[in-house]
């Protein structure tokens, strides 16, 4: 009975047997290779027939046994660095494991290293491993032995007939290698030259070690030399300690335990990880040591051309557009499409004409999208489409689809053509005559990328797409392509609905990972990296409880399940933490305070490790905001300082804008307009020049200009920026954010006492909230449209009191603070503009609304203003 066999996953599939193009084999030995040998022999003696079920010496149970394949498994599959890890490291974590057998596991690996003293030693240490994989004649289903096809086993597989491979020369040079990386270590296992060397082995200790040049010199055959593609880039080649390990004249630093690259699949697992890392927090990786670090790598494994990707990458995240466009274009110029993006099962020879070219197309729209150049990020794109069609790369297209709609949804652009197809029709079937709108051309691509995806098989595009639908559904209006005639429909407003359902379906497709492609596609390594970088932590715990006891009882102790890595892939965990960060945003819309809180919350808890460093810096922001709205500044101000040693608003753009928000608000509220303006002046320069770009950011400043000049009492000059700012919004199609701009028209007029021009722009911005369903922005408008009734005068205040309590229940259930105190101030208004009420027979009616009014207004520092008007300075201070 095979006890092992489900340990390799799809690692049985491959034949160790075969060997590259020159007659090499899979992998090259290394003595890390040979020391992992040497654990899984421990971990899996030779099986003899008729042997017993129990665990063999020294395992004390099951678990502990169990612990040793968990440990190995991981080791063989992990990939945190391109240099393979020293025996130090390797005796480390090793004694985490080993803890229960008094350090048997060490003293057992360090003296059969240390007895590797010629080729005759090492064909015994192989013989031996044979038996490891071979049943016994006899040997019945009952029996324990490990199964060649496992992971463990074919690693064993491919080090033996690495080793068969090998020239004598090569073996002399496994020996060298042996010697250096046992006296490497520390000195409680520091192993010594042994004194009965040959002849030949004294000499190649007597050279210089540290320089490879004269090892390849007195042995030309050995297996340095170049690999080809799709063979093992495992060269001997010395490799830094670490990722960054470099002197001042950014020279790798040999002297220091040199080492081996890994397989080439470990190093591709590498160079995904590295873009993990430029993903998650760009502003952690140096930019001069990291191009060092993958130009040495490329220097050392040739065929490696994703390294160049790599740089481009890590350009582009420091904002240098020259640059990311040359690694770009290097990129595609040496890989010559072997390498594709989409993982096509086409030959070598078609990778090279399909795929290239409109994958390329693909990454310099994205480029010209992230450094602000929309139009030459369109044309590329429909570059992008059109070979794509000509060449029948149905993957490709799907992406560029969906990159297109994610440009036409963050970047504002009032005009565009030839997007698809042309720009008088939507195919062949449906030829309107006249030209799309942005939006329904978004709408098509969506639905198209859409389709693409789920006939592809694509889950995280499919997930993507539906997470577009349902911003596509928050923030548009899905007016009929038909709005005349019988058939046209009269329903203009947005589906909460359709929004959640989207929602739900992202996430339907997220939770079917592990049946199809996009489990696999993340089988990187990237789960056992982690794991092992997690387990001092989890030891630490351990070690302290064991002290006491040196038994565990309990098999299901920490060394399982404290501080492990889930074994969820990263982008499944990005794509379902935006779909709660989307479900923040969505309850902002609607107006559920409580919503907006808890789903920011969860993403905050569940995928920060997950997360970018911009979203992760966007749930905070959320919070933050709604601590500034319901607690106050004081309270804001406190998590903000706690966000900016995690997220420093010099490399966070989300945690920039936040403390200029909260600064310019309270500054309002204290009166102090020169430091608001000053922050409206900081809001302008933020912003990027180009026409369509940052234009959220640019609707922002304007809006913050508009209040400021509303505060200072210069209604003219506050209109004419709102009236300019509602036109850039109609524009680019913004209806949501005109709801916004309406309300501060029509405050504009109400607080100029030209009440008669500012009930349009009330009702208007009423009519806006209940198309797109802001409940909250809808309640706000109908207590503006309430104040303009009272100041027509006495004769309407019973309608004014109509609209205030019509609006107050959602007000006081979701409304900050500032609201809730101006609902308060006006339902008190309202009494007292009544001529039948009277304030001697009722006198709560109005002192009540005033009083809690006036407890809102103290904590928003309101009454501070009032109390020291010229103490400005105070106001940019937190």
């Amino acid at each position: 009975m095979s006890l092992f066999a489900g340990v390799g996953g799809g690692a049985g599939s491959a034949d160790p047997a075969s060997v590259g193009g020159t007659g090499r084999a899979l992998l090259e030995l290394t003595p890390h290779k040979i020391a992992v040998c040497h654990l899984v022999q421990a971990f899996a003696p030779p099986a003899q027939s008729g042997g017993d079920s129990v665990p063999p010496f020294p395992f004390e149970s099951v678990a502990h046994h169990n612990r040793l394949g968990l440990f190995l498994f991981t080791l063989t599959r992990s990939c945190d660095d391109f240099r393979e890890p020293s025996l130090e490291e390797l005796l480390r974590q090793l004694k985490v494991v080993d803890n229960l057998t008094n350090g048997w596991l060490c003293e057992q690996l360090t003296s059969t290293l240390s007895a590797l003293n010629s080729p005759d030693d090492l064909f015994n240490f192989f013989d031996k491993l044979r038996g490891v994989l071979t049943a016994p004649e006899g040997a019945s289903a009952e029996d324990i032995f490990l199964d060649p096809n496992s992971q463990l086993g074919v690693f064993l597989r491919c080090c033996i007939l690495a080793f068969n491979s090998m020239t004598f020369e090569g073996v002399c040079h496994l020996l060298a290698d042996l010697v250096m990386y046992c006296n490497s270590t520390y000195a409680s296992y520091d192993l010594a030259e042994d004194e009965d060397f040959d002849t030949e082995m004294n000499n190649l200790m007597d050279a210089d070690i540290g320089s490879q040049a004269g090892i390849f010199e007195k042995y030309p055959q050995s297996y340095a030399s170049e690999s080809h593609m799709g063979e093992s880039s495992s060269a001997r080649t010395c490799a830094p300690m670490s990722l960054h390990d470099f002197d001042e004249t950014n020279t790798f630093k040999v002297d220091d335990n040199p080492t081996c690259l890994r397989s080439r699949w470990q190093l591709e697992a590498y160079l995904n990880q590295q873009a993990d890392i430029l993903e998650k927090d760009p502003s952690s990786v140096p930019l001069n040591s990291f191009n060092a670090t993958m130009t040495r790598l490329q220097t050392l494994a040739p065929e490696l051309h994703r390294v160049q990707f790599l740089q481009y990458l890590n350009a582009l995240c420091h904002d240098d557009y020259v640059a990311s466009l040359d690694n770009l274009h290097r990129y595609f110029d040496y890989s010559a499409g072997m390498q594709g993006l989409f993982g096509r099962s086409m030959s070598p020879m078609q990778d090279i004409v399909v795929g290239k070219y409109e994958s390329a197309l693909l990454c310099l729209g994205n480029l010209h999208c992230y450094f602000g150049h929309p139009k030459k990020a369109l044309e590329a794109f429909a570059e992008a489409v059109r070979v794509s069609q000509m060449n029948n790369d149905d993957s490709c297209l799907a992406y560029v689809l969906g990159a297109i709609s994610n440009l036409l949804s963050k970047i504002g652009m009032s005009n565009t053509v030839g997007i698809i197809s042309s720009p008088y029709s939507l195919g062949t079937n449906i030829g309107l005559g006249t030209p799309l709108s942005i939006q329904q051309q978004l709408l098509v691509l969506l639905k198209r990328s859409l389709k693409r995806a789920d006939i592809l098989k694509l889950p995280s595009l499919l997930s993507f797409d539906h997470l577009s639908l349902a911003k596509f559904d928050l923030k548009h209006v899905q007016r009929p392509l038909v709005s005349f005639g019988p058939n046209a429909s009269t329903k203009l407003r947005t589906c909460p609905a359709d929004v959640c359902k989207n929602l739900r379906l992202s996430t339907r497709v997220l939770t079917d990972f592990g049946t199809d492609a996009l489990s696999t596609s993340n089988d990187n390594g990237s789960f056992s990296t982690s794991w092992l970088r997690n387990l001092s932590a989890a030891s630490n715990s351990w070690r302290s409880s064991s002290m006491k006891s040196t038994k565990l009882h309990n098999d299901f102790d920490n060394f399982h399940y404290l501080a492990q890595p889930s074994p969820v892939p990263a982008p499944v965990l990005q794509l379902a933490g935006s779909g709660y960060l989307l479900r923040a945003t969505a309850w902002e819309h609607y107006g559920s305070a409580p919503m907006v809180r808890m789903n920011a919350l969860v993403y905050a808890t569940c995928f920060a490790d997950a997360a970018s460093s911009s979203e992760l810096s966007l749930a905070y922001v959320k919070l933050i905001q709604q601590l500034a709205v319901f607690k106050g500044y004081s309270a804001a101000f406190c998590a903000l300082k706690l966000a900016e040693k995690k997220f420093p608003s010099s490399t966070s753009l989300h945690i920039q804008l936040l403390r200029m928000q909260i600064l310019h608000e309270r500054a309002l509220h204290r009166g102090h307009l020169k430091v608001a303006q000053q922050i409206c002046d900081e809001f302008g320069v933020l912003s990027s020049s180009v026409s369509g770009v940052d234009i959220e950011l640019k609707i922002e400043a304007s809006v913050r200009r508009a209040r400021t000049l509303l505060a200072a009492k210069q209604y003219s000059q506050a209109a004419a920026v709102a009236n300019s700012l509602f036109s850039t919004c109609y524009k680019y199609n913004m209806q949501v954010e005109n709801a916004s701009v309406l309300l501060l028209l029509a405050e504009i007029h109400r607080k100029s006492d030209n009440a008669v021009l500012g009930l349009p722009y009330a009702l208007a911005s009423q009519s806006f909230c209940k198309s797109f369903n802001l409940d909250l922005l809808e309640a706000s408008a109908t207590l503006t449209l309430a104040e303009l009734w009272l100041a027509l005068g006495s004769s309407h205040a019973k309608r004014a009191l109509s609209l205030v309590h019509q609006s107050l229940l959602m007000i006081l259930g979701h409304g900050g603070l500032e609201l809730c105190a101006r609902a308060h101030i006006v339902l008190a208004k309202c009494h007292l503009s009544d001529p039948k009420f009277s304030v001697a027979e009722n006198p709560e009616a109005v002192l009540d609304p005033l009083n809690q009014a006036t407890q809102d207004l103290q904590v928003l520092e309101h009454i501070t203003g009032l109390e020291n008007p010229h103490n400005e300075e105070d106001s940019l201070a937190y």
